[in-house]
C-alpha cells in the first residue's frame, strides 16, 4: 500500500499555497471593501478548499500526462510505479468531491464558483478537450482559473460579487499576470510536450519568441492598480495600492529581464530557473500586498 507520503508527493504540495493564499486574500479584500462580517468557519473551508481542489487538479492532471512526465517527469509517482493508475483515480475522485463538499458550505455564489473553476481543470487536463494540448487554450483557462476566479470566490465568501465590478476587475489584474507568467513551467517541458501532442508556446514558438511574448504579464498587470484607483473602482488605501504598484513593476522588470537574458536556461534548468520562484512569490507578494491595501484603508 502506497505511504501519505506518496499521496503528499502527488497533490504536489508547494502548488498548493498560492491558490490557498489568493482566496484568503480575495476574502481579506472583500472583508477591507464591504465591511461585511468574517465568519471564521466560512473563510476556513473556502480557503482549505482551494487548496484541496487544486491538489485534484494536480492529481488529474498528472493522470493524463502520462505521456509527458514519462519524458519530463519519470520521478513523479505514476511514471515511477509508487501510484497506480486506480490509485490515482481514487484519489482525484475523493479530492474533488471533498472540495466541493467544503465550500458547499459557504454560500451559492462560492460554490457555483468553484463548480465552474473544477469543470475548467477538468477542460484543461482530460480529453476530448484537453485544452492543455493548445498554446492559447491552455494559458487562458489557467489563468482564469488560479489568477481571475480565485480573487473573485475569496471576495464572494464575505460578500456578494453580483453587484460590484471590484471584484472583477481584481481578478482581472491576476488574469493577466498569470496568462505570460504561467508559460515559465513549459519550457522544460518541451520534448515531453511534444511527444504527447501538447502544443504549448515554447513547443510551437521556440524558446526566445515565448519569452518576449509572456514579457508583458510581468508588467501590464502592476500597471491596472493605478489604473484603478483612476477610474475609482479599487477602493483600498491609494498610498499603498500605488506603492504596491511601483514595487512590482520594478520586480516584474527584473524577472522579465531574467527570461529574455538567456531563454534556453529556461528549457535546461526548468524549476531551478530563478525565474520560476520569482513567479510564485511574485504572485504571494501581489495577493497579500493588495489585501494589506485594503485592511489599511479599512482600519483608517
Amino acid at each position: 500500500m502506497s505511504s501519505l507520503h506518496t499521496y503528499w508527493k502527488f497533490a504536489r504540495p508547494f502548488t498548493l499555497v498560492p491558490p490557498m493564499t489568493g482566496i484568503f486574500s480575495g476574502v481579506l479584500l472583500g472583508y477591507g471593501a464591504t465591511h461585511s462580517a468574517l465568519h471564521p468557519v466560512r473563510v476556513t473551508l473556502a480557503v482549505l478548499a482551494a487548496g484541496v481542489l487544486n491538489a485534484a487538479s494536480n492529481a488529474l492532471n498528472q493522470i493524463c500526462d502520462i505521456t509527458n512526465d514519462r519524458i519530463n517527469k519519470p520521478h513523479r509517482p505514476i511514471p515511477s510505479g509508487e501510484l497506480t493508475l486506480r490509485q490515482a483515480w481514487i484519489f482525484t475522485v475523493v479530492t474533488y468531491a471533498l472540495a466541493l463538499a467544503m465550500v458547499a458550505v459557504v454560500n451559492v455564489e462560492t460554490f457555483a464558483i468553484y463548480v465552474v473553476a473544477a469543470l475548467a481543470t477538468v477542460a484543461y487536463s482530460a480529453p476530448p478537450v484537453r485544452l492543455k494540448r493548445h498554446p492559447v487554450g491552455s494559458n487562458l483557462i489557467i489563468a482564469l482559473i488560479r489568477g481571475w476566479l480565485l480573487k473573485v470566490a475569496g471576495w464572494a465568501a464575505v460578500a456578494t460579487v453580483l453587484t460590484s465590478i471590484e471584484p472583477w476587475y481584481i481578478g482581472s489584474i491576476y488574469f493577466v499576470f498569470l496568462l505570460g507568467a504561467t508559460t515559465t513551467k513549459d519550457f522544460a517541458d518541451i520534448e515531453g510536450d511534444r511527444a504527447a501532442g501538447c502544443i504549448t508556446l515554447p513547443v510551437k514558438f521556440g524558446a526566445t519568441w515565448s519569452a518576449r511574448a509572456i514579457t508583458p504579464s510581468f508588467i501590464l498587470p502592476w500597471l491596472m492598480l493605478p489604473l484603478g484607483l483612476a477610474l475609482h473602482i479599487l477602493s483600498g488605501n491609494p498610498v499603498a495600492i500605488l506603492a504596491l504598484s511601483a514595487i512590482m513593476l520594478i520586480w516584474g522588470s527584473y524577472v522579465a529581464y531574467l527570461i529574455n537574458k538567456d531563454p534556453y536556461r529556461l528549457v535546461t534548468e526548468g524549476e531551478n530557473h530563478p525565474s520560476w520562484r520569482h513567479m510564485y512569490l511574485m504572485m504571494m507578494v501581489g495577493h497579500l500586498g493588495l489585501a494589506g491595501a485594503y485592511l489599511v484603508h479599512n482600519l483608517r
